[in-house]
């Protein structure tokens, strides 16, 4: 819902932007909160240079379903079809329908405050800065280890494109770390270290980047419908719901997680060349897009195969495409499109951490060096050569296991946060134009924030345990360093 509601007067604006958040107690400093018009003027300002605008709605959206459109689809199948069946069409629509909930959050906001922290900086701006800290501290989290369990499964794709290909792989020893029969994970450091090349080169070379890898991958799934489509048993979608109406809501919660990464858009607030007109629409696009390719491979893949032939396979669309043809090329010819579409999603998801951690330099939290520009590229170097060497030793020496599933609770933390922070600013700052508005506000952020809870809430017990231990560490970092470093507590003084 569009609205170009008036702004306030410039006087009244400029004065809120430059006013200093008021001292207080103990408390008061944990609630500071920093004024919206703060954070918009300071946006694209780092140390010693400025991010360039440069990307448009179309490379923003691109953004997003490269974030969201990898691992996801190439691989759910094989968990989500046994619980479902061929309703698994259906968990996809309501797992895309919980996503949108908070994607109308995260497109009000982006409209209002169009700056590259995300839901960091949302929260900043109405729940104050300990709210905020731990929001990214999450955000750290959901996209940090992300890169890396996304690099690791970058890797099995490769060698199974090379077995198909030249019918050779990448030895154990190099192809997996230790503890997981390996000694260190070369494929894995190799796609971040390449992700970091093209981020090094400016953000709308990487963005080119990544539009044609996205295209790539959305070719490779549409190649897949069509060859598919052949095979199609009207046999195979009866019974429709053959484990009721509780496997497709299983499916659904276990198909969820194939949508994050559709907020990455709101990373690039500050490159964007029209923000506040084309973040809401890029991440609702992306959405749209995403859901509609799910849907559509969803169907046509359990139209070509019996519902029960999806347990246990990682690779059903591989494997469907050689069923139906009776030739390895289409599998092999998949596999590459599965190799670029992981691709993709480590660079965008290596670009929004970049710009999470440059917003929370840029307020103190974090050390300046995360927010030092290059004046030539107009990018952060130092802050992307650090994330990208953390994120590729991780991959390539780290056995992930449960520390991966704690991405999820991460991502429904934050998205949680979004949803109350529209409630908040909507109360507190009525006036603001919003170039988006979410519709029904605020029954629809409600639903969005207790859906996220329950999704939480349907984790294991070891993932919870995971995510406690992070946040002891965040809040140690944060009471140790950022709550005296921050600009807010400085503005104070």
């Amino acid at each position: 819902m569009l609205d170009h509601g008036s702004a306030p007067p410039a006087e009244e604006r400029e004065g809120q932007a430059s006013r200093p958040a008021p001292a207080g107690g103990f408390g008061a400093r944990l609630m500071r909160c920093k004024p919206v018009e703060r954070l918009v003027a300071e946006g694209g300002q780092g140390e010693g240079g400025s991010l360039r605008r440069s990307l448009g709605m179309w490379q923003l959206t691109m953004i997003s379903i490269g974030a969201t459109l990898g691992t996801g689809i190439f691989v759910v199948l094989g968990e989500a079809v046994p619980e479902a069946g061929p309703a698994v069409t259906v968990s996809f629509i309501i797992a895309g329908l919980t996503a949108l909930f908070s994607a109308l959050s995260y497109a009000e906001l982006a409209g209002t405050i169009p700056v590259s922290g995300s839901s960091y900086s949302y929260a900043y701006a109405t729940m104050g800065e300990l709210i905020a800290w731990i929001c990214g501290w999450c955000l750290i989290l959901e996209y940090g280890v992300s890169v890396a369990a996304v690099a690791v499964g970058w890797g099995e794709y490769l060698n199974e494109l090379l077995a198909g290909t030249i019918g050779v792989t990448i030895p154990d020893a190099l192809a997996a770390p230790p503890g997981d029969g390996g000694i260190f994970n070369l494929p894995a450091l190799l796609v971040v270290l390449l992700s970091m090349a093209f981020l090094l080169g400016g953000a709308r070379e990487s963005a080119r980047a990544n539009t044609i890898m996205v295209a790539v991958k959305i070719g490779a799934l549409l190649l897949f419908c069509a060859v598919a489509f052949t095979g199609i048993r009207a046999g195979n979608y009866t019974p429709f719901m053959p484990l009721g109406m509780a496997g497709v809501s299983a499916a659904g919660a276990t198909l969820f997680f194939s949508y994050i990464g559709f907020d990455a858009a709101s990373t690039a607030g500050e490159e964007a060349k029209d923000p506040k007109r084309d973040l809401p629409r890029a991440i609702m696009l992306s959405l749209l897009i995403v859901t509609a390719l799910y849907v559509l491979v969803a169907a046509v893949a359990v139209g070509a195969m019996p519902w029960k032939g999806f347990s246990g396979s990682e690779a059903a669309l591989a494997g469907i495409m050689e069923d139906v043809t009776g030739q390895s090329f289409w599998a092999v010819l998949l596999a590459a499109g599965a190799v670029i579409a992981i691709a993709s999603v480590v660079l965008t998801v290596l670009y929004g951490q970049t710009r999470i951690l440059f917003a929370m330099s840029r307020d103190g939290l974090v050390p300046k060096v995360f927010s030092k520009v290059d004046a030539r590229t107009g990018t952060p170097r130092a802050n992307t050569v650090i994330v990208s060497l953390f994120c590729g030793v991780l991959a390539a020496a780290v056995p992930l296991g449960q520390l991966a599933d704690a991405t999820s609770i991460g991502t429904l933390f934050a998205f949680a946060l979004v949803n109350i922070a529209v409630i908040v600013l909507r109360r507190r700052r009525p006036e603001m134009p919003r170039t988006f508005r979410v519709p029904l506000s605020p029954l629809l952020p409600v639903i969005g924030f207790g859906f996220c809870v329950w999704m939480m809430g349907s984790l294991d017990a070891i993932t919870w345990t995971v995510f406690a231990v992070w946040m002891a560490v965040g809040l140690v970092v944060y009471f140790g360093y950022g709550m005296r470093r921050s600009r807010l507590a400085t503005a104070e003084k």
